[in-house]
C-alpha cells in the first residue's frame, strides 16, 4: 500500500506542477491595477514608442461591448510579450501573453470594453517596449 501511495503522490506532485507554473506566471497586481500607468509599473514596462509594425484589428463599431473580438499581430523581430489595454474599463489590463523563441506573435481573443474607448497594444522585443492604439466605439458597455 506504502509503494502505491507514493506513487499517486508523485503522479498528483506532477500534474499540479504545471499549474503552479502557470499561477506564477499570471501578475495578479497588474490586473489588478485600476490604471494602465499602474498595471504598466507592476509590468515594469517604461518609454515605449509607436510602431506601425503592430497591427490590431478590431471592429470600428461593437454593439455590444460583453464580446468584441480583436486580433494583434506584431511584426517587431523577437517579440517576447504582448500586452492588451483598455483605460475605461474597470480593469484596464485586459489581456498579457508571453511568446517563447519562434511562437509567432499573434493572438486572436475576445474582450470585453466597458464603452468607446482606444485600445492600447503593448509590445515587448528585444528589452524594449513598442505600442499602437486602435479606438472602437460600443453601443452597449460590456463591463459592469
Amino acid at each position: 500500500m506504502t509503494g502505491r501511495r507514493s506513487i499517486l503522490q508523485m503522479l498528483l506532485a506532477s500534474l499540479l506542477l504545471p499549474l503552479k507554473a502557470l499561477a506564477a506566471a499570471w501578475n495578479r497586481p497588474a490586473f489588478e491595477a485600476s490604471t494602465i500607468d499602474g498595471a504598466k509599473q507592476v509590468l515594469d514596462m517604461r518609454a515605449e514608442e509607436n510602431s506601425a509594425q503592430i497591427e490590431i484589428v478590431a471592429p470600428d463599431f461593437a454593439e455590444n461591448g460583453a464580446v468584441v473580438q480583436i486580433e494583434v499581430m506584431s511584426r517587431i523581430a523577437g517579440t517576447e510579450a504582448i500586452a492588451i489595454f483598455a483605460e475605461r474599463n474597470p480593469v484596464p489590463l485586459v489581456a498579457n501573453f508571453t511568446f517563447s523563441h519562434g511562437a509567432q506573435p499573434y493572438v486572436i481573443t475576445r474582450i470585453k470594453m466597458a464603452e468607446s474607448q482606444s485600445l492600447q497594444v503593448v509590445v515587448k522585443a528585444g528589452g524594449r517596449y513598442y505600442q499602437a492604439n486602435r479606438d472602437v466605439a460600443v453601443s452597449e458597455g460590456g463591463c459592469g
